[in-house]
């Protein structure tokens, strides 16, 4: 069975072909994860041998948990080009005709936690996009996953969007110093669908025995030269369109 999620659109600019609108996060992978290579390489460019002389080190290229944090959920993107840049010790943002309303800024909020690096006095996203997605299921907004290019941390939340259609606002945070344009179609924040369920936490204990066991294990099931073990035998494929 595939679920739905239908994006509305809350804002009369948003080009009706989709351009700089939501899309699967497949689609908005940073590049400096696309140029990566497969294998970690030496100093001449040669891909490292492993220590048993047999395959290739694999780079975090070749990670598939990684690889899921690009791939999964949906990304919501700048409608246009944002145009940061500091004035009197403040920063700004030029915002193109017709598009005013995308960014908001705001005073800093007593008690919140600034993250390291970024301005206490921030900004907030006026949401152009929201979703509805089938009973029984909510949607995790979070800062897109493992894209460390951006000069922003978006706040996360949790939305029910099976009831609510509320594009909302949602705060982010700029770098201490950051000036420069931040181009349309940047991703904004990654949008996970889940499904509303109650969870119940135990401990499980082993002993030493059990553990050095439960590693011999692993070691017999993982260790392959050439690597890819978990991609090949137990990965699935998560599908966003």
């Amino acid at each position: 069975m595939t679920n739905k999620i239908i994006f509305h659109s809350a804002k009369t600019y948003n080009n009706k072909n989709g351009e700089n609108g939501p899309v699967p996060a497949a689609n908005s992978v940073p590049f400096w994860w696309k140029d990566a290579d497969r294998y970690i390489k030496d100093p001449n460019g040669e891909p490292y041998i492993n220590a048993s002389g047999v395959g290739k080190v694999l780079s975090y290229k070749s990670c598939p948990a990684m690889l899921d944090t690009f791939t999964s959920g949906y990304m919501l993107r700048t409608p246009c080009d944002l145009d940061f840049y500091i004035k009197r010790g403040r920063t700004k943002v030029r915002i193109p005709v017709g598009f005013e309303d995308i960014v908001g800024e705001r005073e800093p909020m007593e008690g919140f936690q600034t993250p390291p690096g970024f301005d206490d006095r921030h900004f907030h996203w006026y949401l152009n996009w929201a979703p509805q997605v089938p009973k029984g299921y909510s949607t995790l907004y979070v800062q897109p996953l493992n894209h460390f290019d951006l000069p922003y941390v978006t706040v996360a939340g949790i939305i029910d969007s099976d009831k609510v259609t509320n594009s909302g606002l949602l705060p982010f945070f700029l770098k201490t110093g950051f000036e420069g344009v931040v181009p349309a179609g940047t991703p904004i924040v990654q949008i996970f669908p889940f499904k509303r369920e109650d969870w119940e936490m135990e401990y499980k204990f082993y002993t030493p025995e059990e553990i050095f066991e439960q590693t011999r294990e692993n070691s017999l099931k993982f260790r392959d030269p050439n690597g890819g073990v978990y991609k090949r035998d137990y990965w699935e494929k998560r599908k966003y369109k």
